[in-house]
């Protein structure tokens, strides 16, 4: 109610009178007095005296004039933000495979449509992120992972990412037009971190099939894995997305790997009691489309 009663403050110090202040904002005169009142007993101070035919501010009057024109002020910015929804903090989690090859032209969009929203990109491996969204301290998840569900999480599959062997030009490998686990036999390999989705499932299809491979390095970065191969020292399974431009330069080559396990997608993973604000609704229909358009 103070809210009601600051802004009757203020049209009564506009007009200088009770009788003006009650036509503007529709009230008894009555109603104007006891509002007046009860602003001077909760600031336990006379606001306003009267000179004659009008009302003038006394100094405490004009002291609190100041701040009801200040809080007027932030009260209807606030109604603005929280009417459009286009402020605040939006936090992402996902893998720096989907963080650097994937994200950025959405981000990009997104920016344009939003631009008074911060975003905070959030890097972790999948079971990270799952959990995160699940409590809260993430807005939304990118994974890349087989089809995924949890009867806590809506998730949509955004599109498959074809993963590749890459080779140096003149790895024995660079002819085939694909690859199959027995292709990778004795095979040095490049490993991404432990933790990485499509690193178990290639180390359980070779185990499955009783393929011996040579473990040559590990690592948790992707430039690493490239520049390794390039320089010949192993072969490594990586999503087509992240090495387009090392093929383009004909750095490295890239054949398909084929395998009934080999199938990952980029999928998105929300909390369903996640409460959708309209700048949060913004990024999920830039990703998901109809999915989640905001009509």
């Amino acid at each position: 109610m103070e809210m009601t009663y600051l802004r009757t403050f203020r049209e009564v110090a506009k007009w200088g009178s009770f009788t003006r202040a009650a036509e503007t904002l529709g009230y008894a005169q009555s109603s104007i007095t006891a509002q007046i009142q009860k602003l001077e007993e909760s600031y336990g101070a006379v606001l306003l005296e009267r000179f004659g035919r009008s009302m003038k501010l006394t100094m405490a009057g004009e002291a609190l004039l100041q701040y009801a024109n200040e809080i007027n002020r932030l009260h209807e910015e606030s109604k603005e933000v929280v009417s459009q929804q286009s402020k605040g903090t939006l936090t992402i989690g996902t893998i720096e495979t989907l963080a650097a090859f994937y994200l950025p032209p959405y981000l990009q969009a997104y920016r344009r449509d939003f631009p008074d929203v911060n975003i905070v990109i959030q890097p972790g491996n999948e079971p990270f992120i799952i959990e995160a969204v699940k409590e809260g301290a993430l807005d939304i998840g990118i994974i890349l992972d087989p089809p995924f569900t949890d009867p806590e999480l809506e998730s949509l599959i955004l599109r498959e990412e074809p993963l590749v062997i890459i080779a140096s030009p003149d790895h024995k490998l660079a002819g085939q037009s694909e690859v199959h686990v027995e292709d990778l036999q004795n095979e040095s390999l490049i490993l991404t971190e432990d933790g990485c989705t499509y690193r178990a499932m290639l180390l359980k299809v070779l185990k499955g099939n009783q393929v011996s491979y040579k473990l040559s390095y590990e690592f948790g970065n992707l430039e690493a894995i490239k520049q390794c191969v390039t320089y010949g020292l192993g072969i490594a399974l990586l999503p087509r997305i992240t090495v387009a431009e090392e093929i383009r330069k004909g750095q490295i080559v890239a054949i398909p790997f084929v395998d009934p396990a080999c199938k990952f997608y980029t999928q998105l993973i929300i909390a369903k009691k996640k409460w959708k604000s309209k700048a949060y609704l913004g990024f999920l229909e830039l990703l998901g489309g109809a999915n989640y358009r905001n009509d």
